[in-house]
């Protein structure tokens, strides 16, 4: 889906936008990008204060292999490493391959072989969903469906469906959120009701999963003035903010719920999934280079997202003891490839010292994770 930005956002992007995911997020196929910046340097590890192992000039084209909080692991001719994401930009990409078999050959379900059944239409249930190249999450974005699209079903595939859409494209679609005849055709046999009508009138009985960032072997950022481990601080802002969200009715699962805890960037985006949720909140604390202080609040899907990131915002803003910078458009995996209703914040920088130690008072933890919750209550309002 094409994201337009304003001058004034992109520029807070790329003034504020530090490693935002230190979980890794393997990439399931490899891809080209391009270096936008006058000289990028190449680092032995994701983080600003890593070794310098090399140089890219404007303009050269890298194939990258992994993400990191923000970061990007690149390569090119002799040189490889680290690389600041924001100074790149893709230029084209590979699918995952296909599952191998024990003899090494690829093996794709075929009509006869593929699980569930084809022909006839289907409707969307989600606000939002993404069409791919093949079934699974690796493989390119085509375009997107909105809530109410018909669809013909070609092919099922595991939970995966190959689809004509109403103007002729085909491709590949999550199963469990298209339904036909009222029920999903997807392998729970629920239909599952993303859309305005599900997330219309009170929180009370709403499922929010709240995300702590980080956590087990990656501590996440680290405060430059206190050594603040950043997967303390979500961990902790995320029980304040399910205590909150309980106590208006709302439903709260944690994607982490101790501090050696790490599940992957996948995992967490599929507990939302598997909870049918109404509502994924992110949390993190963030860093940077340069001079900074304040939150930020990302969104990726302006028609899935945006109106949550806005209405939690909105609470941030009215005075947590910390700034707002606005909203910010964020390709991240915990938003990319998230069909809920998702947003990230950052409540605070790390680097600054003045930010760190206003962050680590549990006072000014229970004042954000109040705002966010209110932000949430406003969202279903």
């Amino acid at each position: 889906m094409k994201k337009t930005l304003s001058t004034a956002m992109l520029a807070v992007t790329l003034l504020l936008s530090p490693p935002l995911q230190p979980e890794t997020a393997h990439a399931a196929g490899a891809y080209t990008a391009k270096v936008y910046a006058s000289s990028l340097n190449v680092r032995s590890e994701p983080a600003a204060g890593a070794s310098v192992t090399g140089s890219l000039k404007s303009g050269a084209l890298v194939t990258v292999t992994d993400e990191q909080h923000g970061w990007l692991k690149v390569r090119s001719g002799s040189v490889s490493g680290w690389v600041a994401g924001y100074y790149l930009k893709r230029t084209g990409g590979t699918a995952a391959a296909a599952p191998r078999t024990a003899a090494g050959a690829a093996s794709v379900k075929t009509s006869s072989q593929s699980s569930g059944s084809a022909g006839g239409t289907a409707q969307v249930t989600a606000s939002s969903l993404r069409i791919r190249g093949g079934p699974g999450t690796g493989y390119k974005v085509l375009g997107s469906l909105k809530e109410g699209d018909s669809v013909t079903v070609l092919l099922r595939q595991g939970d995966w469906a190959r689809i004509r859409t109403a103007s002729g494209e085909v491709g590949w679609i999550a199963g469990q959120y298209i339904a036909r005849g009222g029920s999903s055709t997807g392998s729970t046999g629920s239909t599952w009701n993303s859309g305005s009508s599900n997330r219309s009138g009170s929180i009370r009985g709403k499922t929010i999963v709240i995300d702590p960032g980080h956590g087990g072997s990656d501590p996440g950022m680290l405060g430059t003035s206190y050594d603040t481990m950043e997967k303390d601080l979500t961990l902790q802002t995320a029980f304040y903010v399910r205590d909150y969200l309980r106590a208006k009715g709302a439903r709260v699962e944690l994607t982490r719920t101790r501090g050696d805890q790490k599940p992957s960037l996948s995992r967490r985006v599929q507990i939302g999934q598997q909870l049918r949720a109404d509502a994924f909140v992110s949390i993190h604390y963030n860093s940077s280079p340069k001079k900074v202080s304040g939150t930020l609040t990302f969104f990726y899907s302006e028609n899935n997202d945006l109106r949550l990131a806005r209405s939690i915002e909105n609470r941030l803003r009215q005075g947590i003891g910390l700034k707002s910078n606005g909203l910010s458009f964020g390709d991240y995996h915990i938003l990319r490839e998230n069909s809920l209703p998702a947003t990230l914040v950052e409540l605070g920088f790390l680097s600054n010292r003045t930010d760190e130690s206003i962050v680590r008072t549990a006072s000014y933890q229970k004042k954000a994770a109040k705002a966010i919750a209110e932000g949430l209550a406003d969202y279903f309002d």
